[in-house]
């Protein structure tokens, strides 16, 4: 009469609809925790790279040598420092073709550092959405997993001419184990998500802070006479 109910012979002995179920739950929750993991580490250095380079230029660096090593980096840059590069790179431009407006120049840059802050939030949001689906439709996966199973099971137990809580037990479980796998992917998914999301928000606030504030400089040195060409930085 004793039967082993351990988790391993729950799943070796579970249908072969469950045990799909359970897999596919399986390699979604080893995907979730390598997009937490790498969403982790990648926004700290996110974070880290812009307190970097903010504190690079408050420290009263000239803005055509920030400009100069921001271009020179390119890639390797933070988003702060690649959004200051493209908004001081629109107000060079425009100064070179030798558009006095202060309006336009400061809407010029503006512009462009705005289209600069969307691809920035597009590269850090990545990956966002699939936790979102993870922790949203993991749950019901497993639930499905666990109806299929209880059901399998009932049709077992209809052949059977005296049906016991020994019988019923072994079937109903394996079907449980779908439920919880389905619960282990969905819940650090919800976690993680509201976790990052927190976080993008802080980083995307901070990164509109300092447009705002880049661009109350530019609108001062909009005013003053574009320097010869051959001394702008390019």
């Amino acid at each position: 009469m004793n039967q082993d109910l351990s988790i391993f012979s729950l799943v070796l002995h579970a249908s072969l609809v469950v045990q799909l179920v359970m897999a596919g739950l399986m390699v979604t929750s080893l995907a979730s925790w390598t997009v937490i993991f790498g969403k982790l580490f990648g926004l700290r250095r996110v974070r880290m790279a812009n307190d970097d380079f903010e504190r690079e230029f408050w420290a009263g660096k000239n803005l055509n040598d920030l400009y100069a090593d921001a271009t020179r980096r390119a890639e390797n840059s933070a988003p702060m420092e690649r959004i200051f590069a493209s908004g001081m790179r629109e107000f060079m431009k425009l100064r070179e073709r030798r558009v006095s407006d202060a309006a336009a120049l400061l809407d010029g840059a503006r512009r462009a550092m705005r289209a600069s802050l969307q691809r920035e939030m597009d590269v850090i949001e990545s990956n966002l959405s699939f936790l979102a689906s993870v922790g949203s439709v993991s749950p019901y996966v497993g639930l499905f997993g666990t109806v299929w199973g209880i059901m399998h099971a009932f049709i077992g137990l209809s052949n059977l001419t005296q049906v016991t809580l020994a019988t019923v037990a072994p079937g109903i479980a394996e079907a449980l184990v779908a439920t919880a796998i389905g619960l282990f992917a969905a819940i650090p998914a919800v976690i993680a998500y509201n976790r990052f999301a927190h976080d993008i928000d802080r980083i995307a606030i901070k990164l509109e802070t300092f447009i705002e504030e880049f661009s109350n400089i530019l609108q001062r040195n909009a005013g003053q006479p574009a320097p010869a060409p051959a001394a702008q930085a390019r």
